[in-house]
């Protein structure tokens, strides 16, 4: 097996830290460059290789590229819905600019293989709710979205046009004890479960029955790999594929979380939030991720709730 040299852009951000740990651990710390804007957690930091680059640096970009002799490529950077809706130029630019980046160098045969993740935020208001299929109507509302849409027709255009290996997951709400959220959402689903613990009480930015898909930390890191790993062949979706595990009300999760902690409390104060969640799908299918490549899930909601809650008791220990 010829050797990998991965480099991952976004190495310090929610899903970034802990693929990049997961990726050392398979492939070994030195063949896993991380690199973000700022440096990331301790675990992180120590365990391979760092650098400090811009995603929209392309100059940066290119020379790491050479310099570490890499073949594989996953752009973590983007700014998430809640906050791209504050700055949305901003938020464009690093979305969009980032990605052009990358898929050129892979059209220019600099890299082997791309991954980019995509968001169930590509779906919008006239997007069937319940089962959302692979292909449907997005017309995505908000400027993360937009650029997510976007994003995954280039990916489509550059497999199709140039022969690009990239390889995409629309991600779900991403759920883990290790790090903070970063500003989407579906953070309620995390800071929930700090609270719980902190205080006994939490007031969400969502209706009590605003059902979201969301998926545990260590599914959305075992379907990226998994992807990632898959003969070409069996990629048969070039722009992103849809990606399920459960999905859960703040009132569900709040019930769930009563079986451990009884005397817990669920506050509703619904903000802006609110309106992006409305526009987004309740459950997903995702036959195709299952049928092209073999996906499936580990985590339901009581298995969730349990890991969530036993991981950051141990971390305040």
């Amino acid at each position: 097996m010829a050797l990998k040299k991965i480099l991952i852009i976004g190495a310090s951000g929610q899903i970034g830290s802990e693929l990049a740990l997961k990726l050392r651990e398979l492939y070994g710390n030195e063949n896993v460059i991380a690199s973000d804007i700022k440096e990331g957690g301790e675990e992180l930091m120590q365990s391979g290789p760092f650098e400090i680059a811009d995603a929209t640096d392309k100059d940066r970009i290119e020379q790491l590229v050479a310099e570490y002799k890499i073949t594989d490529i996953y752009l973590m950077a983007a700014m998430l819905s809640a906050t791209a809706e504050r700055i949305p130029m901003k938020a464009w630019e690093l979305n969009m600019d980032s990605l052009f980046i990358i898929l050129n160098l892979a059209k220019e045969n600099k890299i082997k293989k791309v991954f980019w993740p995509s968001s169930i935020a590509v779906f919008g208001p006239s997007t069937p709710k319940e089962s959302t299929p692979q292909t449907t109507i997005m017309e995505p509302s908000t400027v993360y979205g937009i650029s997510k849409q976007t994003g995954e027709r280039w990916c489509e255009y550059y497999f199709n046009k140039f022969g690009v290996d990239v390889r995409s997951i629309r991600y779900p709400g991403i759920i883990s004890y290790k790090t903070l959220p970063g500003g989407g959402t579906t953070d309620y689903a995390i800071e929930i479960f700090h609270e719980a613990l902190k205080s006994g009480e939490y007031t969400s930015f969502l209706k009590e029955d605003t059902g979201l898909p969301m998926m545990y930390m260590d599914d959305a890191i075992k379907a990226t790999v998994e992807l990632m790993e898959a003969p070409p062949e069996k990629v048969k979706v070039r722009s992103s594929y849809n990606l399920a595990a459960m999905t859960f009300t703040p009132q569900e999760l709040a019930t769930e979380i009563k079986k451990h902690i009884p005397e817990f409390k669920l506050n509703y104060d619904p903000d802006y939030r609110q309106e992006i969640a409305n526009s987004w799908p309740s459950s997903i299918n995702d036959n195709s991720a299952r049928n092209d490549w073999g996906w499936d899930h580990e985590y339901d909601l009581a298995k969730l709730t349990e890991k969530m809650l036993s991981g950051l008791r141990d971390e305040q220990q």
